[in-house]
């Protein structure tokens, strides 16, 4: 098969490619769209440190169901599928517990930390096994299906987080998942909801999801305007989607007392924060892993039209010209945001 290769860092190679063999609880997938995550384009270089050549990534992905392992009941060749870019075993404590996400022997698709190496789906076919797959309704595309990865991911983060209707919430981050954080917490019936972002670019897409207000602090003096947005008090809930310690020190300081920050963004490995200001202004500070069961609602969402996706989908692409597409996107190429790239 024909694969899209990190053969060494910063260096994507469109080649051939042993087809993947299945096992008996897997399917083998033919893939019809692969979105570009962005933390596939920082894996490229190496900065995660979780992405470890060679490995084929891509972890946002749909397609048909090509062949079935023996063991394989559920699902027939032929089917339309996406999956859960996570996978994990049935009998982890942790899984059984309702947070697979949080298995011990978890891994993820297109993902080779010093543990383990699992080829994702930039190539003509993908292997996973059946208990991670989700039917894609009739009238949602295979491009659409491709996303429903990151809105998954906004809608865990929704969920484990302290959250209550009417609560006032900003979003640090207005890329991809921080938008759709924000189109969800719109019809979850939050209060007002402030958009931050240094890319003044975003605002208008910001907006269009549903942010009441949009603040780049490379130009405005964020904690004042918070401040009076407030009543002085700093926001209910800060949801931070970016993964450094300045994003993660401007989500605390404009949190109000008693509030909460959700950390989604996972970009730097480590990152200091204002201890005092946490604990004395009695902050909960809440993690965010990746996704747990929240696949079949955004389906049902996009089926149903209540949220849209298509806003954020920028460009359709040949897997062919997939190193060039992850260039554009790691050198910030304005307008560009989500990328699909299509065996």
């Amino acid at each position: 098969m024909k694969a899209l290769v990190l053969e060494e860092y910063n260096k994507l190679v469109f080649k051939d490619f042993p087809k993947p063999e299945i096992a008996p609880n897997e399917v083998l997938i033919k893939v019809k769209a692969c979105g570009i995550c962005g933390s596939d384009v920082h894996g490229m270089d190496g900065s995660t440190g979780r992405r470890k050549p060679p490995i084929i990534m891509g972890h946002e992905a749909s397609g048909e169901i090509a062949e079935i392992g023996r063991e394989v009941t559920n699902w027939q060749a032929g089917n339309r599928v996406t999956f859960d870019s996570t996978i994990y075993p049935l009998n982890d404590w942790f899984t059984l517990r309702g947070q697979y996400n949080l298995s011990d022997n978890r891994q993820v698709l297109g993902v080779s930390p010093d543990e383990y190496r699992r080829h994702g789906a930039f190539a003509e076919f993908v292997a996973v096994p059946e208990h991670i797959l989700y039917k894609i309704p009739d009238n949602v595309s295979y491009e659409e299906a491709a996303m429903v990865e990151p809105v998954a991911v906004a809608a865990h983060a929704l969920n484990v987080s302290s959250f209550s209707f009417g609560d006032s919430v900003m979003v640090v981050g207005a890329g991809m998942i921080g938008c759709f954080v924000i189109r969800l917490l719109k019809l979850a019936g939050a209060g007002k909801i402030i958009a931050v972002d240094t890319d003044a670019n975003k605002a208008k897409l910001a907006e269009d999801f549903g942010a009441d207000l949009f603040i780049n602090p490379l130009t405005e003096e964020i904690e004042k305007i918070v401040s009076n947005e407030t009543n002085g008090r700093g926001v209910d809930l800060a949801m931070e989607v970016v993964g450094n310690t300045q994003a993660i020190n401007t989500a605390i300081q404009n949190t109000r007392k008693g509030g909460s920050v959700t950390l989604i963004g996972n970009l730097s490995a480590k990152a200091e924060v204002p201890l005092q200001q946490i604990v004395t202004r009695q902050i909960r500070l809440q993690g965010s892993c990746a996704i747990c069961g929240e696949y079949e609602e955004v389906l049902s969402m996009m089926q149903r039209g209540t949220i849209d996706v298509k806003p954020m989908l920028s460009k359709v692409a040949p897997l062919s010209e997939g190193a060039d597409w992850f260039r554009r996107l790691y050198e910030k190429e304005k307008g560009l945001n989500k990328v699909i790239l299509v065996p």
